[in-house]
């Protein structure tokens, strides 16, 4: 839950936010939906980066293509250890 509501927090802070709940239209979970969306797509792009070196970072590296594989994401030709 602390996760959503540092992106909560994070989206208010880059948008003007009325805070009235009456007149609240916003869809708070579909908002947290495409902030998750959205971050899914750069940590993609950077795993699948053959610019990029990670000898250092290797392990997590590792962890985010993991996490990946287990959403059913390829991380394309970079966790192609074999």
């Amino acid at each position: 839950m602390e996760l959503y509501f540092e992106l909560l927090l994070h989206a208010m802070e880059n948008n003007t936010v009325q805070i009235s709940f009456p007149d609240f239209t916003g869809d708070i979970p579909a908002i947290i939906h495409d902030k998750c969306y959205e971050t899914l797509q750069k940590i993609k792009a950077v795993v699948q980066d053959d610019s990029l070196s990670d000898p250092d970072c290797f392990d997590r590296i590792e962890a985010i293509v993991r996490a990946l594989e287990d959403a059913g994401v390829n991380p394309g030709a970079r966790h192609d250890f074999g």
